[in-house]
């Protein structure tokens, strides 16, 4: 059975840095999206970086320039997202998703989801 195992997640300070990880496990295709989302209370599932089958990586405009997601070269089929600078709206539940195929920010196209990993940043 195909599972997304994350970690990571944690309490820190504005202006500091948490790195998320994400292993897709027990999987045999290629060709796959990876990304993560997050949802802070009372608000929708967010799409905030996705990284595509070719390799490359999109953000959504709020975290540009502060996040970076990548691939780990250690592991198979695992994603690392860096997040710096961070900031209290950056609290949330963070999931990690994976589909096969191109990366679109609609939740319900994604066929796997991490348990969630949560993230708090305090100012």
């Amino acid at each position: 059975q195909v599972q997304l195992l994350e970690s990571g997640g944690g309490s820190v300070q504005a202006g500091g840095s948490l790195r998320l990880s994400c292993v897709l496990s027990k999987y045999t295709g290629s060709n796959n999206c990876m990304g993560w989302f997050r949802q802070a209370p009372g608000k929708e599932r967010e799409g905030v970086a996705f990284r595509a089958p070719d390799g490359s990586t999109t953000y959504t405009d709020s975290v540009r320039g502060r996040f970076i997601l990548s691939k780990d070269n250690n592991a198979r089929n695992t994603v690392l997202l860096q997040m710096n600078s961070l900031k209290p709206e950056d609290t949330a539940m963070y999931y990690c998703a994976a589909r096969r195929g191109p990366c679109y920010r609609d939740v319900s196209v994604y066929n796997y989801w991490g348990q969630g990993t949560q993230v708090t940043v305090s100012s």
